[in-house]
């Protein structure tokens, strides 16, 4: 082939590409960018839990978390759920994995952990303690995030005082440290088959749409 006719063809590709690589990507580049600033404005509730809050054999659509997003995005409110739940997590092992979730700025956080504490028959103390310092350390790291406090029960197969003691933990901290409580994240659910796995202890898609209410009576004024 001639080389003139190369040259031309070369040319002529040239001539049709556009001028610079804007051309190409402004539009959805700045698309995503104005979608960017807007995530950046949402102020951040992160969901600090067990497998209660991961959603335990479940789609992380169908936690509670995840409903609570529904929730206020079909209100307009201008915030975003973060579902930091890990299942088998104890107080204590939240209380050393809290500072990597407070990386980022938190506006709520929404503590939900003692009921591995409770079926392993945890020592109150020890649970309280490391209730304690999770709601210390989350205070000291952003002093106006503010805190939910998810109150939990266990069965009385550790002893009735044991049981009785393990419940007063929630709404005592509540009191010391003048946050809200849920007095109990399973109420409605807890005991019925029909709203929990064949584990009788995790919640079904439809037991997480009941916890999602009963998050919602507390989170909502806090908004």
């Amino acid at each position: 082939m001639n080389r003139s006719i190369i040259l031309f063809g070369f040319l002529v590709l040239m001539a049709c590409q556009p001028k610079n690589k804007k051309e190409l990507t402004s539009t959805p580049s700045s698309e995503k960018t104005e979608t960017e600033k807007t995530e950046q404005k949402k102020k951040t509730i992160l969901f600090f839990g067990n497998s209660i809050t991961a959603g335990y054999q479940l789609d992380l659509s169908e936690a509670f978390p995840a409903l609570i997003q529904e929730r206020l995005d079909s209100l307009g409110y201008k915030y975003r759920t973060v579902n930091a739940g890990l299942s088998g997590e104890t107080t204590a092992s939240g209380n050393s994995r809290v500072d990597w979730v407070l990386k980022n700025p938190v506006s709520i956080f929404v503590l939900e952990l003692g009921a591995n504490d409770g079926l392993r028959g945890i020592s109150i103390e020890e649970a309280r303690k490391n209730l304690e310092s999770i709601i210390e350390k989350v205070k000291v790291k952003y002093p106006d995030c503010k805190i939910l406090l998810a109150g939990m029960m266990v069965p009385p197969n550790m002893g009735q005082t044991y049981s009785d003691n393990f419940q007063k933990i929630y709404p005592d901290l509540a009191n010391k440290y003048e946050i809200p409580l849920i007095p109990f994240l399973l109420e409605g659910v807890a005991g019925n088959p029909e709203l929990n796995l064949e584990d009788g202890i995790h919640p079904t898609p439809e037991g997480h749409q009941i916890l999602a209410e009963n998050v919602w009576k507390h989170l909502a004024p806090m908004l």
